[in-house]
């Protein structure tokens, strides 16, 4: 017991020490403040310390002292730094949505559900793997959306680059294309309308819809196509497991799981039919 108490007191002493020297510490960085503020030597020692201590409030703003350190805050309100910060910061927060902007806006969603359902049907579950799967997708969406690419390289990038048009003009010029191509491949119209009438939104032509409406509308219509073409290549998939199912039942093997039987015939039959090129050709001529 006698230990445990003076371990205890140990640990005390220990403690009172460092707050001592914190103590100390910062008697000795505020004593450099303080004795600039007030001047006990001179005569005027109170006007010169009204006059320091004024100072120190009219720097209390972009420049400033805290103790030993100092501070300056420089906005290049003069050179048009502030508006140059801006533009960089506009430039980052854009390049970090382009992947959302890329998906969202293209046919990149599209392509990337209907390769998981394919997968799924086959019943391979990790294979073809999640990276190869977003290549192909990136890749062909690269291939479907290049017209549209290169029409807003050559009517807002170029022009811009050169300075023949203003960012709000490029920024036109380059929604133009993608608008046109998301109002093409919005095959209901009841997407369109949905949002509309949530946003309480009347107009007389599909050029004066927002592109805040469209771009909702359509990733709604990407997703119902993509399940309505997944469901089609369920089809034949789920036929091969009932038959082998059904086989099963009737020679007794009851407790041999059906997808371990039916998944070679089910990737037999996929390569039998070319698969691949089916479904990827069929893919691309949607959007077409």
């Amino acid at each position: 017991m006698n230990t445990f108490v003076k371990r205890h007191i140990r640990s005390m002493h220990g403690v009172i020490r460092i707050l001592y020297v914190i103590c100390l510490l910062t008697f000795i960085f505020a004593t450099p403040a303080q004795a600039a503020g007030v001047n006990t030597s001179s005569p005027t020692g109170t006007a010169a310390g009204e006059n320091s201590n004024s100072k120190d409030t009219s720097d209390v703003g972009l420049n400033g002292n805290i103790g030993p350190f100092q501070f300056n805050l420089d906005t290049g309100s003069e050179n048009g730094g502030l508006a140059s910060t801006l533009q960089i910061l506009v430039v980052l927060t854009l390049i970090s949505l382009a992947p959302s902007i890329l998906i969202m806006v293209t046919s990149f969603t599209r392509i990337l559900i209907v390769l998981h359902f394919v997968r799924s049907a086959l019943g391979t579950q990790t294979t073809p793997p999640n990276q190869i799967l977003i290549g192909l997708a990136l890749f062909l969406t690269f291939f479907i959306m290049s017209p549209v690419f290169t029409q807003i390289n050559n009517e807002a990038i170029k022009p811009l680059s050169s300075g023949e048009i203003t960012q709000e003009e490029a920024f036109t010029a380059g929604v133009a294309p993608l608008r046109e191509f998301m109002l093409k491949q919005i095959k209901n119209p009841k997407d369109l309308k949905l949002f509309m009438d949530i946003a309480e939104i009347k107009v007389d032509s599909m050029d004066k819809i927002p592109t805040t409406v469209i771009i909702p509308a359509f990733i709604i219509s990407e997703l119902r196509i993509a399940f309505i073409i997944g469901f089609v290549i369920y089809i034949p998939f789920i036929v091969i497991d009932m038959v082998v199912a059904s086989t099963l039942m009737s020679m007794g093997m009851m407790m041999l799981p059906p997808t371990t039987i039916s998944m070679p015939f089910k990737i037999l039959l996929f390569i039998l039919a070319d698969g691949w090129g089916l479904i990827i050709g069929s893919l691309v001529k949607t959007f077409f």
